[in-house]
């Protein structure tokens, strides 16, 4: 009886194989209204004047805060065993989203 309730307790996650190879980016974009948190993750090139979103998360106001708390006690214990990360300065990236107005 109690590996029944072991059992019940448990989440059962699959991860596809073309899912676990990742996609990589180095560009998130996130914006939100009153209800969802939207992140654009985007992988830029230098030399390459556009950019394709390559994968979107739509969050709850709550799953995105869980995901905030998650990240910093990660990256906390990231550098307790790697040492600090440097945030290195990097130019602004100019953002072209859709067509734009002239006067």
């Amino acid at each position: 009886m109690e590996e029944n309730k072991k059992k019940e307790g448990q989440l059962n996650i699959e991860l596809d194989q073309e899912i676990a190879e990742g996609t990589y980016s180095n560009l998130a974009i996130i914006n939100h209204s009153m209800s969802e948190f939207i992140v654009d993750f985007i992988n830029i090139m230098p030399g390459i004047p556009k950019a394709k979103v390559k994968s979107r998360i739509i969050l709850t106001p709550q799953h995105a805060k869980r995901l905030t708390k998650a990240l910093a006690d990660n990256v906390r214990k990231f550098e307790n065993a790697h040492g600090e990360i440097k945030d290195s300065e990097q130019a602004p990236i100019p953002m072209n989203f859709g067509p734009t107005g002239q006067a």
